[in-house]
C-alpha cells in the first residue's frame, strides 16, 4: 500500500477538473501538497476556496509552471528544489486535446501538445526521479487516456501522446521496481473537465458536435478510483466502467466500438 498522509506530492496541471479533485480528494487524505499550473492566479483562488472548505492536509505551495516547453519544466523543478523538500510522488496530470486530421490541425498546436503531454511527463520524472532513487522510495504517476488504449478519428496526436504514456509508463515500471519506487498510469474516459472543450481544425471539425454530454463521466468519480488504485501500487488504473469495458472489448473482441458508441469510425 502507497501512504498518503503526510505524503508530499508535486501535481501538475492542478488548476484543472481533474487537478482540481485531485486536491480536494488528496486534502482528505492528508496530503501535503506542491500544486502547479500555467495560470498561477487561478490556481491560488482555487487552493483558497478549497481550502476554506477542507481542514485536513496541507497546501505547501502553488507554482507557475509552463510545460509546453523543456525550460518551463526545468523552471518548475527549480522551483521545487527551492522549497528544500523531497517529493514523495509526482503526479504528472497536466494535459491538452486537439481535434482534427494531422495535416489541418497547425504544427506548432500538435507539437505543444506532445511537449505537454508526454515530453513534460517524461522529462519531469528524469528530473524528480534521481532523489527518489536516493531515497529508495517514491511513486510516479501518469494520466493516460482510454485513448492510450484505442485510437479515434481526429485525435491522432492526442493518442499518440497517451499511446506513449501508456509505454513510458510500463517501461520506466520496469526500471525502477529495485528502487521501490512504484508506478502507476491510469485510463479515464472522457469525462466531465474543460480538455473536452479542445479546439477543432478542418474538415473533421465542420460536422463535429463534440463528445456527447451523457456519455462523459464525473470527475470526482474518476479521481477517487485513480487514488485508490495509487494506494494499492496498480500500475495499470481503469478508473471507470466505460474505460475498462472498453479495454477488454478492444482486447479481446475488436470491434468498432466507438461507432457503436458515439457513431464515430474506428478502424
Amino acid at each position: 500500500m502507497t501512504k498518503l498522509d503526510n505524503t508530499v506530492i508535486l501535481i501538475t496541471g492542478a488548476g484543472g477538473g481533474f487537478g482540481e479533485e485531485f486536491i480536494k480528494q488528496l486534502l482528505e487524505k492528508g496530503s501535503r501538497l506542491i500544486l502547479t499550473d500555467v495560470d498561477r492566479q487561478k490556481l491560488l483562488s482555487q487552493a483558497i476556496t478549497i481550502t476554506s472548505e477542507i481542514n485536513q492536509g496541507k497546501i505547501i505551495a502553488c507554482l507557475q509552471g509552463d510545460l509546453s516547453t523543456a525550460e518551463g519544466c526545468q523552471q518548475l523543478y527549480e522551483q521545487v528544489r527551492e522549497l528544500n523538500i523531497s517529493i514523495d510522488m509526482l503526479i504528472n496530470n497536466a494535459g491538452m486535446g486537439l481535434y482534427g486530421r494531422i495535416d489541418e490541425v497547425p504544427m506548432m498546436e500538435w507539437q505543444k501538445l506532445m511537449q505537454i503531454n508526454l515530453l513534460s511527463p517524461m522529462t519531469l520524472t528524469a528530473l524528480f526521479l534521481p532523489e527518489m532513487i536516493k531515497q529508495k522510495k517514491g511513486h510516479i504517476v501518469n494520466i493516460s487516456s482510454l485513448a492510450g488504449w484505442v485510437g479515434l478519428s481526429g485525435m491522432s496526436p492526442y493518442a499518440s501522446s497517451k499511446f506513449g504514456l501508456r509505454g513510458f509508463s510500463e517501461a520506466l515500471d520496469r526500471e525502477v521496481k529495485q528502487y521501490n519506487i512504484k508506478v502507476s498510469v491510469a485510463y479515464p474516459f472522457f469525462s466531465r473537465t474543460p480538455i473536452l472543450k479542445s479546439k477543432a481544425y478542418g474538415t473533421l471539425a465542420e460536422n463535429y458536435q463534440g463528445f456527447p454530454a451523457h456519455l462523459a463521466t464525473n470527475p470526482a468519480d474518476v479521481i477517487r478510483q485513480i487514488i485508490k488504485g495509487i494506494s494499492n501500487n496498480k500500475l495499470h488504473i481503469f478508473p471507470d466502467k466505460f474505460s475498462l469495458s472498453i479495454y477488454l472489448l478492444k482486447k479481446y473482441l475488436p470491434i468498432n466500438i466507438f461507432k457503436l458508441l458515439i457513431n464515430n469510425e474506428v478502424e
